[in-house]
């Protein structure tokens, strides 16, 4: 059978398809963030050049880039402002989770899945853009916002297994004053810097979840979707 022209409309069309299927991809990863976290300290003086690191990763869409300050550096004369035990606890049970024997600062964990020094940027990089291309395990959807929104998520695919939702709320950027210790002396920036880091659920993974959240005060908030016994981060996204 003779096949004859296609006509320009019918051209311009199948164009336009195509543009939008190749920038669905784009548009995809853009709703799923990769989740950056450097856990670092106030006292480490090895840590300035991650928390400024951290600070582009802070700009760009598809990153959620978090700093979680421990309060093992405490003990040489600063106490960290924004250091919390918890923070110290969840950096050990991802050492736990890798069958690594110590922890250190400045470390950055990507996705839940990988650690490494928080001055390799390149290798970071590398590792964002690897799960940023990763098929997505779990969709995140926000309805409403304001003091509370609704999150919604459900599996991508087939069952994602059992996992944490959590809620964590930081503040975009604090300058401190350090009167002690290996920084003394100095004013650090810090950015996303997180306040607050709590379970909002458990969830099994296989059917649809509806969860709503109270978003008191101005605080950015993102939500967290991880594996049980601190495993891979299967999904976030920002709330505020």
């Amino acid at each position: 059978m003779k096949v004859g022209p296609v006509p320009r409309s019918h051209r311009l069309a199948l164009v336009l398809a195509l543009c939008g299927a190749a920038a669905a991809p784009d548009a995809a990863r853009a709703q799923a963030p990769v989740v950056v976290e450097l856990f670092t300290a106030q006292g480490c003086a090895a840590c300035p050049p991650a928390d400024a690191f951290l600070a582009e990763l802070a700009t760009r869409a598809d990153v959620i880039a978090l700093a979680l300050h421990v309060d093992y550096w405490d003990y040489i004369g600063w106490r960290d402002t924004f250091a919390q035990g918890a923070f110290t606890e969840r950096q050990k049970a991802y050492a736990r989770a890798a069958g690594a024997r110590t922890i250190y600062t400045p470390q950055m964990v990507v996705q839940g899945s990988e650690a490494m020094p928080g001055t390799r940027a390149e290798a970071v990089t590398a590792r964002i853009l690897e799960m940023a291309a990763a098929p997505r395990t779990v969709l995140l959807e926000l309805k409403g916002s304001g003091e509370g929104a609704r999150l919604a998520l459900r599996p991508a695919a087939g069952p994602a297994g059992a996992a944490r939702v959590h809620l964590v709320r930081y503040a975009s950027r604090v300058d401190v004053a350090i009167g002690a210790g290996e920084n003394e002396g100095r004013r650090l920036e810090g950015h996303n810097i997180v306040l607050s880091w709590e379970t909002l659920a458990e969830w099994d993974g296989s059917s649809a979840l509806e969860l709503e959240v109270p978003l008191p005060g101005a605080a950015p908030a993102v939500a967290i979707v991880q594996r049980a016994d601190q495993g891979a981060i299967l999904g976030a996204l920002r709330l505020r």
